[in-house]
């Protein structure tokens, strides 16, 4: 994927994730689930983000066409053997 927005967002999930992972192993966690929770929104509205450019990003639907239309022109070779 050549985007870097793309690429900005799924570093910033990656990060969310991380310190989501990170508050739920916390010895914290047994006293307080909260903050594990915040972290499990940051990390939620980060996939949701990235979920959302991907529908509007040229990269991906540039990619998700070809592969669309590679699988199309295998399918109709198969059909026509």
């Amino acid at each position: 994927m050549g985007c870097l927005i793309c690429k900005d967002m799924e570093r910033a999930f990656e990060a969310t994730h991380s310190e989501y992972i990170e508050a739920r192993s916390s010895a914290f966690y047994r006293v307080s689930s909260r903050f594990a929770a915040l972290k499990n929104v940051d990390m939620e509205r980060a996939k949701n983000d990235l979920e959302e450019h991907r529908l509007v990003c040229v990269s991906v639907v540039k990619g998700s066409a070809h592969l669309l239309l590679r699988n199309l022109s295998t399918g109709l070779r198969q059909v026509a053997a």
